[in-house]
């Protein structure tokens, strides 16, 4: 094994190098693959973590003293020995969800290449807010993963959106096996905040999704695309019953029936990116064979993973503002700092989570499981459960014993909605996802204390609103103000 190499021709007619011994592991599964199928099960390294998270949680149960961040660390798996290790490109490795994805992928073995123009550190000036805690550089970032884990991570400073020939000789240089794409402004109040930002968004968003698509194209490199997508493409409510993963089935006129791409319904220009991204992924599919997943994403909360929390340089950014800071992770740093929970309207409407370290684990369920040339886009639901914003809320107030407040909403939403969600895809391959549990609100707390001198407390309220009637709603905001309590 490595001495005898063939030579396969691809299907964009590239040759890659292969040792014989792999070529024959693949002609034996090929052969007994038939009699395998009706008795499959899911591969050890992904039944066996949502277990060790619960294992971790139960025996919390039985201390009465505990590190809050070893329960981050109970989540750290063996490396996963059941596939291939990929040469991988991210795209917004240096963000929220790209950082630990990132992270992971290479803990489990993966070849790594970070791609970044840090557009959301210099949205940190912008706002005048940046990270509660202390992000290091991409440069320090990856040099200490080297030196925690003895494995690289390359960095490339490169707009997507706008870097377009970079963008197609990297591609070509790394001849990756798949890109993430997480690229994009992410922040749905961002989006809303002014013309400028909404402009900015479907530039960044749109445009750095078609370059991809366009750049795989030209550097005949048969890349992967896996795009992290949102649950907010679908609307909240609106498919009369449990929203399937990507696609309908409907009846058209004459009785003709037809499974489709689901309708879209956007609440935000952020949204509305997605809802296009999502288009641009069925032309590219349908027009050039591309091989696309499209993650469609619940809100995210946590901090660190159990790659993170390995180094305080390592340490993944957390956003408290009302533009950029997620809903779980706002009430938990509220909660934490003994601030009133800011819950917008009625708190009814429902929402679909999910752990970072899960948003880690599906990236990699979602890159070894490719859709095979020809087959229409992959769509998943990337998520691990729905709750009421109201629930939610209580549950942090009870925990931390603070008040939870009702403001004006800036959001143009419905007051109330159900959210029923299937993600039976991602639990079909063996993820467990992790639920809200308090010993993850208590890793999550300590990281809030920890850094609680870094919070201006004038920028937890809400920025950003959807329309000039949600504006004039909102406008005694102005003159609330956020007292942090003193310890």
């Amino acid at each position: 094994d490595g001495l005898f190499l063939l030579y396969l021709i691809t299907r964009k007619g590239r040759r890659k190098k292969v040792s014989i011994f792999t070529t024959m592991k693949v002609l034996f599964f090929s052969a007994f693959l038939p009699f395998l199928a009706t008795s499959f099960t899911a591969p050890a390294a992904f039944t066996n973590r949502g277990s060790a998270v619960s294992r971790a949680f139960a025996e919390r149960q039985n201390v009465k003293s505990f590190d809050r961040s070893a329960i981050v660390r109970s989540m750290a798996e063996e490396p996963n020995g059941t596939f291939e290790p990929k040469k991988v490109i991210v795209l917004g490795g240096d963000g929220f969800c790209g950082w630990p994805t990132s992270l992971y992928l290479s803990d489990q073995g993966h070849d790594v290449v970070i791609v970044d123009n840090l557009s959301r550190r210099n949205i940190d000036n912008e706002l005048g807010c940046n990270s509660l805690t202390p992000i290091s550089t991409p440069e320090v970032r990856v040099e200490a993963w080297k030196e925690v884990s003895g494995k690289d991570i390359k960095f490339v400073n490169l707009d997507v959106a706008k870097d377009y020939d970079l963008l197609v000789q990297l591609i070509k240089d790394e001849e990756p096996d798949s890109i993430v794409h997480f690229a994009e402004q992410r922040a749905a109040p961002y989006s809303m905040k002014n013309s400028k930002t909404k402009r900015y968004t479907i530039d960044n968003n749109v445009s750095g999704a078609n370059n991809l698509c366009c750049a795989v194209i030209d550097s005949d490199v048969d890349a992967h695309i896996v795009h992290l997508g949102t649950m907010g493409v679908y609307g909240y409510g609106t498919s009369g019953g449990e929203i399937p993963e990507g696609y309908i089935d409907v009846i058209l006129p004459g009785g003709r029936e037809a499974n489709i791409l689901h309708p879209a319904y956007p609440g935000s220009v952020y949204h509305a990116t997605k809802c296009l991204d999502a288009l641009l992924w069925q032309f590219y599919q349908k027009n050039d064979a591309l091989r696309i997943t499209d993650l469609h994403q619940g809100i995210v909360w946590g901090t660190n993973t159990p790659q993170t929390i390995k180094d305080d340089r390592l340490v993944n950014r957390f956003d408290y503002d009302g533009d950029y800071g997620t809903v779980l992770n706002r009430f938990l740093m509220q909660g934490a700092m003994g601030v009133p929970l800011t819950v917008y309207g009625t708190g009814g409407q429902t929402r679909a989570f999910i752990h970072i370290t899960d948003t880690a684990r599906c990236i990699e369920i979602a890159i070894n499981n490719p859709p095979a040339a020809g087959e229409r886009v992959e769509i998943f639901n990337q998520i691990a459960e729905t709750r009421r914003v109201r629930d939610v809320a209580a549950l942090v107030a009870e925990q931390t014993g603070v008040d939870v407040n009702l403001l004006p909403n800036p959001r143009q939403e419905a007051a109330e909605n159900e959210l029923d969600v299937s993600n039976e895809k991602f639990c079909n391959l063996g993820l467990e996802p992790i639920t809200l549990d308090e010993g993850l609100f208590d890793e999550v707390t300590e990281v809030v204390k920890k850094y609680k001198s870094r919070c201006d407390p004038k920028k937890i309220l809400p920025a950003s609103f959807w329309n000039k009637k949600r504006a004039e709603e909102c406008a005694s905001l102005e003159d609330t103000k956020v007292e942090i309590k003193a310890e």
